[in-house]
């Protein structure tokens, strides 16, 4: 371990694992570590179902009718990869004239305008040209463009145009949903990422304690673990191996639930995400519900886990997720956890310490990729070109059969 390093990580949480494979493929020498045995941190999944009856500090063992616990992989945060059934809401004429001027909408083209300039022209004056009514700009918000409040709607529209064609484009490539979810649970992705740095010479360390974060004249040096000190240019960590240099910024309740059966009037979808807008149930965050199930290889046969998450904002966090509830019963068994989300300090860029921020309630990828870029662009000092990863990536397998 003594040696010298461009980067180390410290966390293998998806964020950690995906910078440090990005990292590697970059040609940074990279050493990774873990104070836990086990890959994913807070976003790993836990198996057998015994574990997450223990973790959660319940005084019996899972019932005989939830089958065997092996079959079980527990997601402790949900998300949901952007690539539901919605045909109702686009078969409406405003709705669909909408979207065709979406689809068309090409920022360098302004024939595709009609009358909107996306520099100048706020979202709310937007869904006024097009006449939509309350319930579909709350669904195209929040659903679709995947705001979490509705500070957007008095903003330039240009973003929320480009998030809703991203949408539309993952829908149409994927057919009946935008989004994606691995077999076995979301604890495989940071195992994937963390494949990938090992691909390119990263160093892997689980079950290695952090005994301290060296630092000189302001700048982080190196990381020092049972008497060894491994040098680096610049760190990567989660909020956990910093606690002086970041803040509390609020707090995220979620609560893992498993059903016998799917979520009433969702055709028996065996999958889905539910988001709650803010408004339809007086708060200032929306509610999410993510539903997986034995389909996905996370569940015993017939059943079904579904995660409700929000900011918490009473002290009565429980009832304030009363609404998704009721979506879900009845509900065989609930396991509730209450978590700080914390942010950065600073950014980094004197000391050379990046840290990422905790998870949010949100049960999709896009603050968790927001970060992941912010972070890369702070610590290189560009914006991350995914084609250029993909050229690297081609350099060393080939390239993708068409």
């Amino acid at each position: 371990m003594d040696e010298e390093y461009d980067v180390i990580v410290l966390g293998t949480g998806l964020t950690e694992c995906i910078l440090s494979g990005i990292m590697s493929v970059n040609g940074k020498k990279v050493l990774h570590m873990d104070r836990n045995p086990y890959y994913g941190g807070e976003s790993s999944s836990i198996t057998p179902l015994e574990e997450l009856y223990k973790r959660f500090s319940l005084p019996n063992s899972p019932p005989d009718s939830m089958g065997r616990g092996r079959d079980w992989n527990v997601d402790l945060i949900p998300k949901f990869l952007m690539a539901n059934d919605l045909m109702g809401m686009f078969e409406k004429r405003r709705f669909r004239k909408f979207l065709v001027f979406v689809a068309n909408f090409d920022e360098n083209d302004p024939k595709t305008f009609e009358g909107v300039d996306p520099k100048t022209t706020t979202m709310r004056d937007v869904y006024k040209k097009f006449d939509l009514g309350q319930d579909v700009i709350d669904f195209t918000g929040h659903a679709l463009a995947l705001y979490r409040t509705d500070e957007y709607l008095d903003f330039p529209c240009l973003d929320t145009i480009n998030r809703i064609k991203l949408y539309s484009e993952s829908l149409a490539r994927y057919g009946r949903s935008p989004y994606l979810y691995p077999l076995y649970g979301l604890g495989e992705l940071p195992q994937g990422f963390a494949r990938l740095s090992a691909i390119y010479g990263g160093t892997y360390m689980l079950n290695k304690p952090v005994d301290e974060i060296v630092i000189e004249g302001g700048h982080v040096i190196g990381v020092k673990s049972e008497g060894e000190v491994a040098r680096c240019k610049q760190l990567i960590c989660d909020p956990s191996y910093i606690p002086d240099r970041v803040r509390k910024a609020g707090q995220v309740i979620r609560v893992i639930c498993i059903l016998s059966h799917p979520i009433k009037n969702t055709n028996d979808a065996n999958s889905c995400q539910i988001i709650i807008p803010q408004n339809q149930v007086n708060r200032n965050s929306d509610i999410y519900v993510c539903m997986i199930s034995y389909a996905h290889n996370v569940a015993a046969q017939g059943k079904y886990i579904a995660i409700v998450s929000t900011t918490v904002e009473t002290n009565e966090p429980e009832s304030e997720i009363q609404p998704a509830f009721e979506l879900l019963e009845p509900i065989d068994q609930k396991f509730v956890a209450i978590s700080d989300l914390y942010e950065p300090t600073d950014d980094g860029t004197e000391s050379q310490i990046f840290a990422s921020s905790s998870y949010d309630a949100t049960t999709h990828f896009e603050t968790t990729c927001n970060d992941i870029k912010d972070i890369y662009k702070r610590m290189t000092g560009s914006d991350f070109d995914f084609e250029n990863m993909k050229r690297k990536q081609n350099d060393v397998f080939g390239e993708d059969e068409q």
